[in-house]
C-alpha cells in the first residue's frame, strides 16, 4: 500500500495524489500541496480501514500524452518553426507507430528498431534524430506523469545517433569560383549582389541575412550584429539562441554603405516616409521571399557562371572553409559561425585545416642546452624527407 503526493510537472502548482494498492493505481488532481497532503491522510486512513477500493487506472497511449506534450511543453520552450517540424514529424511518422500504444508498453528496443528503419529508409540524420527528441520527450512525459519509472527513449547508442545524413558533404566554393560567381550576381542579379556578397563574407545563414536591420550594422566598428533570423516568414531569435557578432570586412562595408544611400534616395523618390529597417529588400521593396530568392537568383546565377549546382548554405561553408585555408584558427571560424562549441566546428570543417608543420616542434626546444648534445658539427640535423629514399642503414632499431 502506498499514497504519495507530488507534482506531476515541478513548479506548475498543481499537486496529485497516487495510490498505488494490491497491484492497482490510480492518481487525481487534488489542488495546491496542503489539500493533497489532507487528501491523502484520509486515503491512507481508508484504506487501512478497507473502506477505499482502488479501481486499475488506464494507461495512457502515446497519441494522447503525445497531445498534452505538443501543446504544453513544446509551446514553452521551443520556436514556433521547431513546434511545426515536431507536428508534422508526429503526424506523418510517429504516430502511425506508437499512437495507440499504451507508453508503459514501449520498449527501448522498439524505438531504436523505429529510428534505424528511419534512417534506412533514406531520411536524414537530422530528421531522424529530431524524430528521437519528440519520441523522448512525450516518453518524459509519462516519466513525469508517474505512468513509467524511466525514458525508454533516452541515450539510444551510437548507431541512432551516426545515422549519417544525406547531405552531409559539405560542397564549398573555391576562390576561384566564388570571384567569378559574385562578378555574376553584380552583373546580371544587381539588386542581389549586396546580400549575396554579405552571406559570402560573414558565413551568416539565409534567414539571418533576410532578417538584418540598419540598426544591426557598425560601419564605425567594422561588425554586424546578428540578433534574429527569418523562419518561415516569422521572426525568430538566431539558430543558436542568442545574437552573435560578426567582422565586416572592407568591401563588405562599401557596398552596404553604397545600398544605404540608393536605399534613402529611394525612399524620398516612392514616398516611403523613412529607409525601411531591413537591408535586405526584394525589387519591388518588400522583404526578401527565401523559395523566390533560392530559385529566381541562386540557382539562376549559378547557371549562368557554369557552376555547379550547391545549396545557399554552401556559401557559409566556403566563408568558413576560406577562412581555414588562410590561416585562421578554428575558434575564430566557430565564433565567426556562432556554433555553440567548437567541436562542431572541429568536425565539421577540421578536415580541411592545413596539416602540421613538421617543424613547429623545433620551437619546444630549450636552445640554452648545449647544442652539441643534440647535434654533430659536421652533420646537423634536419628533419628528413619522407618522399625521398636513402640506402638502408647498417644496425636499423
Amino acid at each position: 500500500m502506498g499514497v504519495t503526493v507530488r507534482e506531476k510537472v515541478k513548479g506548475s502548482g498543481a499537486w496529485w495524489v497516487f495510490v498505488n494498492h494490491d497491484g492497482k493505481r490510480k492518481s487525481k488532481l487534488v489542488g495546491d500541496k496542503k489539500a493533497a497532503k489532507e487528501a491523502a491522510r484520509k486515503i491512507e486512513a481508508a484504506l487501512a480501514s478497507g473502506k477505499f477500493i482502488v479501481e486499475d487506472e488506464a494507461m495512457p497511449t502515446f497519441g494522447e500524452l503525445a497531445k498534452e506534450w505538443i501543446a504544453l511543453t513544446v509551446p514553452a520552450t521551443c520556436k514556433a518553426s521547431t513546434l511545426k517540424d515536431y507536428q508534422r514529424l508526429l503526424a506523418n511518422h510517429i504516430l502511425r507507430r506508437f499512437g495507440s500504444k499504451p507508453v508503459d508498453q514501449i520498449t527501448r528496443l522498439m524505438i531504436k528498431d523505429f529510428l534505424l528503419q528511419k534512417g534506412k529508409s533514406g531520411l536524414a540524420g537530422s530528421t531522424v534524430r529530431h524524430m528521437l527528441n519528440v519520441i523522448s520527450g512525450v516518453m518524459t512525459r509519462a516519466v513525469e506523469a508517474g505512468y513509467i519509472a524511466h525514458n525508454p527513449g533516452q541515450r539510444m547508442g551510437r548507431g541512432v545517433i551516426r545515422i549519417k545524413d544525406r547531405k552531409a558533404d559539405i560542397e564549398p566554393l573555391t576562390t576561384q569560383e566564388l570571384d567569378h560567381l559574385l562578378e555574376v550576381v553584380r552583373d546580371r542579379f544587381p539588386n542581389a549582389f549586396p546580400m549575396i556578397l554579405t552571406l559570402a563574407r560573414t558565413g551568416m545563414r539565409l534567414g539571418e541575412a533576410r532578417g538584418l536591420e540598419w540598426g544591426d550594422i557598425d560601419f564605425r566598428g567594422g561588425f554586424i550584429m546578428i540578433r534574429r533570423g527569418v523562419s518561415r516568414e516569422r521572426m525568430e531569435t538566431p539558430k543558436s539562441g542568442k545574437g552573435r557578432r560578426v567582422d565586416m570586412s572592407r568591401q563588405l562595408a562599401a557596398v552596404l554603405l553604397d545600398l544605404r544611400a540608393r536605399r534613402k534616395r529611394e525612399a524620398l523618390a516612392k514616398g516611403w516616409g523613412k529607409v525601411p529597417d531591413r537591408v535586405f529588400l526584394s525589387a519591388e521593396g518588400k522583404p526578401v521571399h527565401d523559395y523566390h530568392f533560392r530559385n529566381r537568383i541562386w540557382y539562376k546565377a549559378l547557371e549562368y557562371a557554369g557552376l555547379r549546382r550547391v545549396r545557399i548554405h554552401d556559401l557559409r561553408h566556403t566563408f568558413a572553409s576560406l577562412l581555414i585555408q588562410n590561416g585562421e584558427s578554428l575558434a575564430y571560424v566557430r565564433d565567426q559561425l556562432g556554433h555553440c562549441s567548437i567541436s562542431l566546428t572541429v568536425d565539421t570543417y577540421g578536415h580541411l585545416a592545413p596539416d602540421g608543420n613538421r617543424n613547429a616542434v623545433d620551437k619546444l626546444d630549450n636552445h640554452s642546452l648545449t647544442p652539441s648534445l643534440f647535434t654533430h658539427p659536421a652533420a646537423p640535423y634536419t628533419h628528413p624527407d619522407p618522399m625521398q629514399k636513402g640506402p638502408a642503414e647498417a644496425n636499423p632499431l
